[in-house]
């Protein structure tokens, strides 16, 4: 438990104790070590933020563009949703299994060199992509392999971003710098598809990995620009014990040990479950009435959305009490994905879609916000690597469950012939691509339910109270 002052915040043992990467092994920091890593810079400077910031835009941007392209090329050269989506099973693998196992050394070593040694190697893997298919010979299991093996690299890079941010920004700045946070997902989730879709016709699975490769340079070099201070030990014994397997299982304690997070990661988790399902969805449901080229135009335009969210919140830091955030955006998002289901046009869609992808980055914010605050600097990495495996489960969940259910389920039972076209059939139409209308209604409506199911469990609803605040002021960052 950490240890906090009658004003909730979280109090720190005067001798800080760091990791020695080496050995394993807690070793006191002097009192000279402390002080020249807080004097050398301003207190709350926002610039080591920003760089870091701008670098993982375009290497998220760039990611995203590849396992974009990747799935539009799997799923023409096979026409099976299940192939496609189990380049997503491949990629997410390795965070559910490794994520625990990352947090601990995100904890233990330096948080720059953790995102250098990822991007450098999701970029390698992405090159060897490249490679095999200017030489005539990529397959799918090549890609399932690289896939697998990049995001074992990239396993490290967001909770090591995620736990930067409070060494990196003044807690009264949480709110804005989760938004940003959001923009960075919103390169790789939204805008990347939207550029993939245009790109495939114009430069080709070719040109994106290239286009993909560069991008991991910027994210290098930015990252080589800056110095990530470590955070200070809190002084609860259990936070560092020496053994990297009890310090994974501490990751787990922490959020049990509180209800309101630990109610919030499962509400987080069933939200991104159908998130994630309906996402997974979108290409072969749109593919189903247009081209890749408009597949490509509708997600910009929705993308937009996305877009629109992540800068609004980062301007407006966010409501008073996150939580009414974290329930009431994906609640709407709901109505919109329901939406989605009964539109049989491109343009229909696109609006619907709009209106999710409004929604997402809002509610994600305010629910970075809430473990921003809630939980001490220096175990952010276990904490959240922790979070992350949960939260990634879910998409590997959606990536088993959504082919099997739209090809073998959904789309029979909406065929002309099929067992729910003369009723279900009247609101979503009867034929190909009915049965995953049908899907994205239910999706929607599942997410709307557990919001309000949500608001009924206290310990969730009031956490902005009921849980004291476990983050202080950063410590100093600086450029190097």
């Amino acid at each position: 438990m950490v240890s906090s002052d009658g004003n909730g915040r979280a109090t720190t043992s005067v001798a800080q104790e760091e990791t020695s990467a080496a050995s394993g092994e807690f070793t006191p920091r002097s009192d000279a070590d402390n002080a020249r890593t807080t004097r050398t810079a301003p207190m709350g400077s926002l610039r080591v933020f920003l760089t870091v910031w701008i670098g993982q835009v375009a290497s998220y941007t760039g990611s995203g563009l590849t396992s974009f392209a990747l799935g539009v090329w799997a799923y023409q050269k096979t026409g099976s949703i299940t192939q496609m989506t189990l380049i997503s099973a491949f990629a997410v693998v390795p965070t559910v299994l490794l994520s625990p196992l990352a947090g601990a050394y995100v904890d233990r070593w330096d948080r720059r060199w953790l995102l250098i040694i990822s991007d450098a190697g999701a970029g390698v893997c992405t090159l060897a992509i490249a490679l095999l298919l200017v030489a005539g010979r990529l397959d799918l299991w090549h890609v399932y392999v690289a896939v697998f093996v990049s995001s074992i690299a990239s396993t490290f890079r967001w909770p090591a971003l995620s736990a930067s941010t409070t060494q990196l920004v003044p807690k009264a700045q949480f709110g804005r710098a989760s938004g940003l946070l959001q923009i960075v997902q919103v390169g790789q989730v939204l805008i990347a598809p939207a550029l993939a879709g245009v790109l495939m016709v114009k430069i080709g699975l070719w040109g994106i990995l290239l286009i993909d490769v560069s991008t991991f340079v910027v994210g290098l070099v930015t990252l080589f620009l800056v110095r990530i201070p470590r955070p200070q030990w809190t002084e609860d014994p259990g936070a560092r014990k020496g053994s990297i397997l009890q310090e994974t299982v501490y990751g787990w304690t922490y959020i049990r040990e509180r209800n309101g997070l630990f109610a919030l990661l499962l509400y987080g988790f069933a939200v991104s479950l159908c998130i994630d399902m309906g996402s997974l969805l979108l290409v072969p449901y749109i593919l189903g009435i247009a081209s890749s080229s408009a597949l490509g135009t509708t997600l910009s335009i929705a993308g937009v959305g996305f877009l629109v969210g992540g800068a609004g919140m980062s301007a407006w830091g966010g409501p008073r009490r996150p939580i009414s955030g974290v329930i009431g955006f994906p609640l709407l998002a709901g109505v919109f994905m329901a939406l989605i289901g009964v539109q049989s046009t491109v343009n229909g869609i696109t609006a619907c879609l709009f209106g999710v992808l409004t929604c997402l980055p809002l509610f994600y914010a305010c629910n970075q916000t809430i473990w921003l605050r809630k939980v001490a600097a220096d175990v952010q990495g276990r904490v959240f690597a922790i979070r992350r495996t949960i939260i990634m489960s879910s998409r590997l969940l959606a990536a088993l469950l959504v082919g099997p259910l739209a090809d073998r389920v959904f789309e029979p039972l909406l065929r002309p012939q099929g067992a729910l076209a003369g009723s279900v059939g009247r609101i979503t139409g009867v034929g190909t691509g009915r049965g995953m209308s049908l899907l994205f209604i239910l999706l929607g409506g599942l997410i709307a339910l557990i919001s309000v199911l949500a608001l009924r469990y206290p310990k969730l609803r009031l956490i902005d109270t009921l849980l004291a605040d476990a983050t202080g002021e950063p410590a100093a960052p600086r450029v190097a």
